[in-house]
């Protein structure tokens, strides 16, 4: 069985794929003190009460936005597992799809990812918004190459700025709002927030469609996506688990090339 790692700057997600489908997903803060033993003892409790005892884990593929957290998940994979894993930016790990964009520039591993992904579920000329700490937006090329994309503020973030930074403005969750018009403080930073990032998404696609100069399908995924899908549609298609999706597509292209 593969054991993929996906370590964003806020979770870390540990999904089993047994060759034909997901067996399940763990969730963990991303913290880079936590050590490979600590992170066995998380991993051993959870996997036996999902009724696996001690999986046999035959291959590991990383990718991480942290990277003071890889030394540790080496570590762990090493020392429980007897496995070097594939870490997805690093010169050994190969990419079925190029990536053309400033030289130097160094592209985030979770971007990369969703950008396999996509292609080998959608084809090319693809717009990617994944939902993370940050709002993201990927390209793809008509052959599927990374070639650039956008960050914004993640839709957590903003909130948790606008409750830091104005002392009179509550924490609030977001949802879809019954009105536009807000009637009280929470209402008014929820429709801000709500509508603000259906703007964002829209405004942000229409530009990139218009530069790119061909027709494109709009991907999301991550947390918020489906929240925003179901009450005001801004994507073509909803992928969940889109980045375990291009984990498991990078390690089969990898086994194939012979790198692993």
């Amino acid at each position: 069985m593969l054991l993929a790692i996906d370590c964003g700057n806020t979770n870390t997600v540990f999904s089993i794929w047994d060759g034909e489908k997901f067996l399940f997903s763990l969730r963990t803060s991303t913290e880079y003190q936590r050590t490979a033993d600590q992170y066995f003892v998380w991993w051993d409790t959870l996997t036996r009460h999902h009724g696996l005892v001690r999986p046999e884990i035959t291959g590991v593929v990383i990718s991480s936005t942290v990277p003071r957290v890889v030394f540790n998940l080496r570590v762990f994979t090493d020392r429980y597992f007897g496995i070097r894993p594939l870490v997805v930016g690093k010169p050994e790990c190969l990419l079925p799809v190029g990536v053309r964009v400033d030289a130097g520039t160094q592209v985030g591993p979770d971007r990369l990812v969703n950008t396999v992904a996509g292609y080998d579920k959608y084809g090319g000329d693809l717009i990617i918004v994944d939902f993370g700490t940050a709002t993201t937006f990927d390209v793809a090329d008509k052959d599927g190459a990374y070639i650039g994309g956008v960050i914004a503020p993640g839709v957590n973030l903003s909130l948790e700025a606008l409750h830091m930074a104005a002392a009179a403005l509550p924490h609030v969750d977001i949802t879809h709002p019954d009105h536009v018009i807000g009637t009280n403080t929470v209402a008014c930073m929820q429709s801000g927030i709500f509508w603000g990032y259906v703007g964002l998404i829209k405004e942000i696609s229409a530009r990139i469609k218009q530069e790119h100069g061909r027709p494109m399908k709009v991907i999301g995924t991550g947390g918020l996506a489906p929240l925003f899908q179901s009450h005001a549609p801004v994507f073509d298609e909803f992928a969940d688990e889109l980045t375990m999706h291009g984990l498991v597509t990078i390690w089969a292209y990898n086994k194939e090339q012979g790198t692993v």
